[in-house]
């Protein structure tokens, strides 16, 4: 069992982590609003457990693209508008996974189906 000094020691990592998923999921609405047609934004509505990421048309309407775990930076294809698929698509949190993520995601989200 953990001690309180040792949750207290960790504390700042945590928070850590949590500030690189956000910075990470802004970097990827960035490459989406780049990828995307013109007049496309997409913005990000932080839940308890998921950064949820939302394409806004110039016409007004909103549609989830995808949802980002707040703690393990997992990526997931959206099932609806309040809840994500099953099966991780990336990790925000592992380099390689990141990078590869920048470099196939397009503002269709054809990147996270499964393959």
């Amino acid at each position: 069992m953990t001690s309180f000094a040792d949750f207290a020691q960790s504390r700042p990592a945590v928070l850590k982590q949590g500030e690189d998923v956000l910075t990470y999921t802004e970097n990827l609405c960035s490459h989406l609003v780049i990828r995307g047609p013109k007049g496309y934004d997409y913005i990000i509505e932080s839940g308890r457990k998921y950064h949820k990421v939302i394409m806004v048309t110039e016409g007004g309407s909103r549609s989830v693209h995808c949802f980002v775990d707040q703690k393990t930076g997992d990526l997931y294809k959206s099932a609806s508008w309040r809840a994500p698929a099953k099966g991780v698509r990336y990790n925000l949190l592992d380099e390689y996974s990141r990078e590869s993520c920048y470099d196939e995601c397009d503002w269709a989200g054809s990147y996270l189906y499964l393959r």
